[in-house]
Order: C-alpha cells, then sequence, then structure tokens
C-alpha cells in the first residue's frame, strides 16, 4: 500500500484523506471551484462531505498531497464500470493544486498515484473531463499520453428536470 503514494520528491508527501480532512478537503473544493469561475455551484458542505465521503459508504476517496508539511492539492475518484470492458475504471473527478505550488510535479505525483490505484484494483481505464477553456490542464494531461475522446459529449441533468424525470406521472402537479 505504502507504494501507493511514492514520488521522487521528498517535499512531497501524498496519502489517503480521513474523516480530520474533511474541511481541507472543503477548501480545496472551494479552490478548484474558484479557478474553474464555478465558485456559485457549489452546495456541498463539509458536513455532506462527512456522510458521502467517510461515512457508511463512500462514495469517493481523496488523495491529499502535502507539500514540505503544508497542504497543497487533493485528488478526488471513484469508480464506474465499462460495460464494454466487462471491468470497472477509475473515475477522476476533482483535481487541484494550490497555485502558487503549480509546476513542482504535484499534479503528476496525484495522477501517478491514481494510475497506480487504477492497475492495482485492475481497472480497465482511467478518465476524467477537462473544461475545454483549461488550455494548461489539457497541454499537461495530453503531455502525459491522455487523448480527448473524439465523438463523445458529457450529458448532465439536475434539479428539477432531474426530478421531473424521476417522476414522469407527476409533471402535471
Amino acid at each position: 500500500m505504502k507504494d501507493l503514494f511514492l514520488t521522487s520528491n521528498p517535499d512531497l508527501h501524498l496519502r489517503f484523506a480521513t474523516s480530520e480532512d474533511v474541511d481541507l478537503v472543503y477548501e480545496f473544493i472551494r479552490g478548484l471551484a474558484e479557478y474553474e469561475k464555478l465558485a456559485h455551484e457549489v452546495v456541498a458542505s463539509p458536513e455532506t462531505l462527512r456522510r458521502s465521503l467517510f461515512g457508511d459508504r463512500p462514495a469517493a476517496e481523496v488523495v491529499l498531497a502535502e507539500y514540505r508539511g503544508e497542504p497543497a492539492g487533493f485528488a478526488l475518484y471513484f469508480y464506474n464500470f465499462s460495460t464494454f470492458l466487462g471491468r470497472r475504471g477509475l473515475y477522476l473527478e476533482d483535481l487541484f493544486v494550490l497555485p502558487e505550488l503549480r509546476g513542482k510535479g504535484i499534479g503528476r505525483a496525484l495522477l501517478s498515484c491514481l494510475a497506480r490505484i487504477a492497475v492495482r484494483n485492475d481497472c480497465g481505464r482511467f478518465e476524467w473531463s477537462v473544461l475545454d477553456w483549461n488550455e494548461p490542464a489539457i497541454r499537461f494531461y495530453r503531455s502525459l499520453g491522455a487523448r480527448p475522446l473524439e465523438g463523445w459529449a458529457v450529458f448532465r441533468i439536475t434539479g428539477d428536470p432531474l426530478a421531473r424525470l424521476a417522476n414522469p406521472d407527476r409533471e402535471g402537479e
């Protein structure tokens, strides 16, 4: 297990988040949302994160990065399933490194750690989404050998449309 967190940088330490880290995870989520100009969409709170990430049935896991003993970034991921592969995959929901610490190999180390987790768990793929305007991230991901999925579009349904889809018989109420 310890080899999951190996890095070539002695100043960098990776570890799984625990429930004691929930406020830090929340702060990283807020930092990511601000960077992506989506802070107005964050409805999560430390308490909802505590239940979702550290409750009886965790929905996702978090790897934290510390640089010189201080919080530096995080990666939040969960498992999905590929019917074509007949195996699960690892999906990176969010990756964030503090702006002042970018360029020190922290993002690469987090991705490498998740790749090791995926390989160890016999995942058939490791994937994520990136905003189309985030050219620095796209260049970085391409430098790792990642490629965009041509011909695919991400769809999402939330709020009232989700509720209507869940209860089609109640549309007229």
